[in-house]
């Protein structure tokens, strides 16, 4: 798995561990939930069951993408891009730009409250 790749998926399994919390402020924060009712954005509570089992992937995907970034050599020939150091030095700015938000995502049940 490449890394870019660990960092889309651990991004989406933290959109769906915070799921039951943030979508519906998003929703209706842009007013698309109120048109049906709103009611129908207390089912997204229903994934909270499985928001610890989503917490814990989203967190092996973010260390096997830190793991990839700062740990293993990168497989490239010596022409290739993914060589020079710049780019790596992207790769690690994206890295920890992703890491923030998705901690952001992550611990957002804890400050809900302050905007319900």
């Amino acid at each position: 798995m490449k890394t870019r790749h660990a960092l889309v998926a651990s991004a989406l399994t933290a959109l769906g561990a915070s799921a039951c919390c943030v979508l519906p402020l998003v929703l209706v924060a842009l007013g698309l939930g109120l048109g049906l009712g709103g009611a129908w954005l207390s089912t997204l509570a229903a994934l909270e069951p499985l928001r610890p089992l989503l917490v814990v992937v989203t967190l092996f995907l973010l260390g096997l993408a830190g793991w990839r970034l700062y740990r293993t050599p990168p497989s490239c020939e010596q022409a290739e891009a993914c060589v020079a150091e710049e780019v790596r030095g992207r790769h690690r700015m994206m890295f920890w730009l992703v890491s923030a938000a998705i901690v952001a995502l992550l611990s957002f049940p804890q400050y809900a409250p302050l905007f319900y």
